[in-house]
């Protein structure tokens, strides 16, 4: 028997854990599955015997309170490798790197390593300003950017595609064997992990490797509180075992504080940090361009559910003296780009396709630009004289709506906005946003905005000097690193 800091070889030993792999792939379908699930259960058994003497030993309750979690994920991985396949019918790329989301990698880093996970597009964009101060504040690291999402993925390789220090990656499933795959593959010096991405078995085993885990950009509202408060044990075993807690408002930090975490400091909001590239402004002076003298207005980061009451209300509040008024319209999620496309036809509008832009300038007659791309929100919005921020119309909590302050570009939001719940206040409160009931009020307000170029004029200062105001939060938290000793 021996401990190395990976596992404690009470149970198979190597050899006989790739003699079983060797035979899982040998085997058929229905056999295969069945050894997978019992490899997987021994696995499971393995992390419950050979914890106490790991690097940093957990007590028998929470060995106890985290087994019935490891054991869910036998019957929840099959569900979960089928959710996949239904998803890449729309989307493809789900079925790129599986092996990754089982914590097998090909890619290896040349030197130490830092890891920060960024879960899908949001946080992957956030995360830019940070990931580049970690490759300055630590020149001989690599930083690993782990997601969940294809579309996370893409955005990472939008931003650092051509950096060689930045590799990319699944995070894995939260089964005790693959987070610990993935953990002994990279190695990584430390983990940063945004906004609210809370595993249990990836913390917790983290603290027993002795990685420190830092929760950066961290924001909880209550209604998500009140969802975590429904297991009070695991939460708090969960959020102890982060090293620390860099959260974007004292509100945050207050039901962080409240479920169970500690060290938790307020470093802001790092999304204020994000600011548009030489290539982007390039971009986005294109766009305006390309449109023209039109009026736009941008519907932006739409949810299902949403589209079909903003191109109504677009039609209905549409002046006849002003049919020249062109919508811009970006569904949030890739995948629906052909549906929301349908959606437009069906109504009768004309559309084009951003990926079919032609080099003139479009056409009076068409009245819809469908963006169907990722990552030049910061281009859309320079194109437009007000945006309607999506996600604020039905109950999904709202978009950020940092990007458009930063333009300048002013902002309508509707009356749901949990996920951003300061942002969006503060940015009423200062003038730099306008909060709406519904859509149909919003159109109105919007097409008025268009006759009143003052008052545009003037969210757009406000809206610049709110987000030029709110910067720093990138600095805080290298800061908060160094606190740590990291």
């Amino acid at each position: 028997m021996r401990a190395d800091g990976d596992y404690l070889m009470l149970l198979p030993s190597p050899a006989f854990r790739d003699a079983g792999r060797t035979r899982i792939k040998q085997a058929a379908w229905p056999t295969q599955t069945f050894r997978l699930l019992l490899f997987l259960q021994t696995e499971t058994l393995y992390f419950f015997f050979s914890s106490p003497l790991c690097h940093n030993p957990m007590p028998l309750f929470q060995r106890l309170l985290l087994l019935p979690y490891n054991l869910l994920w036998l019957p929840v991985l099959p569900a979960a490798l089928f959710r996949l396949y239904r998803r890449a019918r729309k989307q493809p790329a789900y079925l790129h790197h599986i092996q990754e989301r089982l914590g097998g990698y090909r890619v290896r880093a040349p030197g130490p390593v830092i890891w920060v996970h960024a879960v899908s597009l949001g946080e992957t964009r956030a995360a830019e300003p940070l990931v580049r101060a970690l490759l300055e504040r630590y020149p001989e690291h690599a930083v690993v950017l782990t997601h969940m999402t294809p579309t996370g993925r893409a955005a990472s390789e939008a931003l650092f595609g051509e950096n060689t220090r930045v590799l990319r990656a699944y995070l894995p499933y939260d089964f005790e064997p693959f987070v610990v795959r993935f953990l002994r593959h990279f190695r990584p010096a430390f983990g940063i992990v945004m906004e609210t991405e809370l595993w249990p078995m990836l913390l917790t085993t983290c603290q027993r490797r002795g990685v420190p885990v830092l929760l950066a950009n961290a924001r909880l509202s209550e209604r998500s509180a009140r969802r975590y408060a429904r297991l009070p044990a695991l939460t708090r075993l969960t959020l102890g075992a982060l090293t620390a807690i860099g959260a974007q408002s004292a509100a945050d930090a207050a039901r962080l504080a409240a479920l169970g975490a500690h060290r938790v400091s307020i470093t802001g909001n790092i999304k204020f940090d994000v600011e548009p590239s030489p290539e982007m402004l390039a971009l986005g002076a294109d766009f305006r361009a390309h449109r023209g003298a039109r009026p736009t207005i941008f519907a932006a980061s739409t949810r299902e559910g949403e589209e079909e009451a903003i191109l109504d209300a677009f039609i209905h509040a549409s002046p006849s003296g002003n049919p020249e008024t062109l919508l811009i319209l970006t569904p949030r999620h890739s995948q629906r780009f052909d549906e929301v496309e349908a959606l437009i036809r069906a109504r009768g509008l004309t559309v084009t396709r951003r990926s079919a832009i032609p080099p003139a300038p479009l056409p009076i007659s068409a009245q819809v630009w469908l963006g169907d791309s990722t990552g030049e929100m910061f281009a859309y919005y320079m194109a437009a004289d007000v945006a309607l921020i999506g996600g604020s119309w039905l109950s999904f909590g709202g978009q950020n709506p940092i990007e458009a302050c930063a333009v300048g570009t002013p902002i309508l939001l509707g009356p749901h906005t949990f996920n951003f719940q300061r942002t969006a206040d503060e940015a009423v409160e200062t003038g730099a946003a306008r909060r709406c009931d519904n859509i149909e009020m919003a159109m109105r307000i919007a097409f008025a905005l268009l006759e009143d170029p003052a008052a545009r004029a003037a969210m757009s200062k406000t809206g610049r000097a709110f987000a030029a105001a709110n910067r720093g939060a990138t600095t805080r938290t290298i800061a908060l690193l160094d606190e740590l000793g990291l």
